[in-house]
């Protein structure tokens, strides 16, 4: 009987072990910090204003893109915030003291110019304000496939007509001649 006591206690304690083990060398899942959105969050040496979910949501063959973003900023003053992509003009956003700025959803989002970046990609950029030296991150580029982006595509520019098309002519009513007799 005692080695029957002393077979449970053990199998007791490996199966206690075993089930309980496993969070003894695996770190916990939610102290992983990540994006939960189909964006990036950037904040680490921005300066002042803090990224939140930031994507792009390009036209197909990825010339032009929508710059999305809700940029928080937290201190007393207003602040700006320059975003800058490799071979476009930077962006320049102010953001209220305490304020949030949601370009996209209540404001209209940033609109880039020859993107030439297809959706499914990322593209590197760069935000700064204040007197940080700035962060680069990641943006992903989305397209218009899902309903809740499909408002945000942009459409390619269109060149402006340098002269005016001449009207076209339109049919008129004409009487028929009367028959002579």
């Amino acid at each position: 009987m005692n080695s029957r006591l002393v077979a449970a206690a053990a199998i007791s304690t490996l199966v206690l072990l075993g089930t309980t083990g496993c969070t003894f060398i695996s770190p916990q899942a939610t102290t992983i910090n990540y994006s939960a959105s189909d964006g990036v969050n950037v904040s680490d040496e921005t300066g002042p204003v803090v990224v939140r979910n930031a994507f792009i949501v390009a036209n197909e063959d990825g010339s032009v893109g929508n710059f999305v973003a809700a940029l928080v900023n937290p201190t007393d003053e207003k602040a700006t915030l320059t975003i800058t992509v490799e071979g476009i003009d930077p962006m320049a956003v102010t953001v209220p003291a305490g304020g949030t700025v949601s370009l996209g959803a209540d404001e209209e989002p940033l609109r880039i110019v020859d993107l030439d970046t297809m959706p499914g990609a990322t593209i590197e950029v760069h935000f700064q304000s204040g007197d940080s030296s700035g962060v680069k991150a990641d943006v992903p580029v989305l397209d218009g496939s899902l309903p809740y982006y499909a408002d945000l595509v942009p459409s390619a520019e269109k060149p402006k007509p340098t002269t005016k098309p001449a009207p076209e002519p339109t049919p008129t009513d004409t009487a028929a001649p009367a028959p002579s007799n």
